[in-house]
């Protein structure tokens, strides 16, 4: 269903009943079983990448995708980035085949149109990319991330990721319980910042960044993309975060008129005054949708921090390493000593992206002398872990692999990318049948 099509069910919301629904459905517990991913690429000429993509030529391709029988929910993102939403899957290996069958489909129709898939945190050759959708979500979206700068627009045009979605956990204590898996999602989190970092460039030029896509996120407002105090209870800590987030906007009517674009109005400010309107439940659901914080609770657990990855296949080694870590017991309580002494260690400030951990991890990657101990302890852990969730062969050779070129050498994979040449993919050049 579009984010912008969700029913209004009832009437107007209480402050009480909004606060009672976030508790109810941001964390559905019960025994971790299932997991599923969310990835986005960057569509490119398959015969010469540094050249753009006319629009047109976008939305003929998509057209065609639209028409394939796939399992996994096919999307676009406002650049035109393409996006892949796998069905929650009983096992990784599940997940894994499921989502490399869609893969294969979609790049032989992209093929057959001479356009490729491109895996990186951020468009590796070109300029801003122009806006390819245009509805009045995005047009409120844009207005609303351009009052603090321009890291909103890149984020929605110039950026893609690998999203792993976990269960919540069990409702009772442990390192399979739900508030401890909460906790272990933000602490893991500057670990696969790091070690994922795929993002060396920004608009052609090197942005200092080696996941210069987490960087976009850390600039957003001071609110919408950060954590919630990961100390306090995590149904009462999200649930206050939510109700005093900035609204983005307030959706317009049946019709395509513009939506609402508020200042400085909080969704609990909205729900007490009934300003401009009465909020609804459908509302409440579209305002989840517009914030964006590291770790995002939707009943289940998405993680949102790691950068597209470079290859057909690599995708799979962040996937296969959360999950191991999460998902196993024995895993999942060591991974936690590894990855707490992180935290103590980081200076108190701004919440996660925004302190200077999750700063220092996009910056410096596996440079970080701390970052590289805790990235070379958890991919132990997760290669011991991974035959005990029946994971094939070819996905422990794949972890290994990354495990030996990058990780034990301090490397990620923005190190193995080239300086850009900003000279290609100028405005004006368009790759063309």
């Amino acid at each position: 269903m579009p984010l912008g099509d969700m029913p209004d069910s009832g009437g107007p919301l209480a402050e009480d009943e909004a606060e009672d629904l976030l508790r109810c459905i941001c964390f559905k517990t019960g025994p971790p079983r299932r997991v599923g991913v969310e990835l986005e690429w960057f569509v490119h000429d398959l015969g010469s990448p540094r050249l753009r993509v006319t629009p047109g030529r976008l939305r003929t391709a998509f057209g065609v995708l639209r028409t394939l029988p796939l399992r996994s929910a096919l999307t676009f993102e406002p650049g035109g980035q393409l996006e892949l939403s796998s069905p929650p899957a009983a096992s990784l290996m599940e997940c894994v085949t499921t989502v490399s069958a869609d893969l294969t489909a979609v790049r032989t129709a992209l093929a057959a149109h001479g356009l490729t898939l491109t895996g990186a945190g951020t468009d590796p050759w070109h300029p801003p990319r122009d806006r390819l959708l245009r509805q009045p979500r995005y047009d409120a979206m844009e207005t609303y991330l351009d009052r603090t700068g321009p890291a909103g627009r890149a984020m929605m045009r110039d950026s893609a990721s690998v999203q792993v979605c976990l269960d919540a956990g069990h409702e009772e204590p442990g390192p399979l319980g739900f508030e401890r898996r909460w906790r272990l999602a933000h602490l893991l989190g500057p670990v696969l910042v790091a070690a994922f970092a795929n993002s060396p460039v920004l608009h052609g030029r090197p942005s200092g960044l080696r996941s210069a896509r987490q960087g976009l996120w850390a600039d957003l407002d001071p609110v919408r993309a950060t954590a919630p105090d990961t100390r306090r209870e995590p149904r009462a800590a999200w649930a206050a975060h939510v109700l005093d987030a900035p609204v983005m906007c307030v959706r317009g009517g049946d019709g395509d008129g513009p939506w609402a674009v508020p200042e400085a109005l909080t969704l609990r400010q909205w729900l007490r005054s009934g300003w401009p309107r009465p909020a609804t439940r459908g509302d409440l659901d579209y305002h989840l949708t517009t914030l964006f914080p590291p770790v995002r609770p939707r009943g289940h657990l998405e993680l949102r921090m790691i950068d597209a990855q470079p290859g057909e296949d690599g995708w799979i080694v962040p996937l296969a390493v959360t999950a191991a870590l999460f998902d196993d017991p024995v895993a999942a309580e060591a991974v936690y000593r590894v990855v707490e002494p992180l935290a103590k260690a980081a200076p108190a400030g701004a919440p996660a992206p925004r302190d200077a951990l999750w700063r220092g991890a996009a910056r410096d990657g596996l440079t970080s002398p701390a970052l590289h101990e805790a990235a070379v302890a958890c991919f132990a852990l997760a290669l011991r872990a991974l035959p005990r969730r029946g994971a094939s062969s070819a996905v422990l050779e794949a972890v290994a692999a990354f495990h030996e070129r990058h990780v034990l050498r301090g490397r990620c994979p923005a190190d193995d990318q080239p300086s850009p040449v900003t000279t290609a993919g100028a405005p004006g050049k368009d790759a063309r049948t």
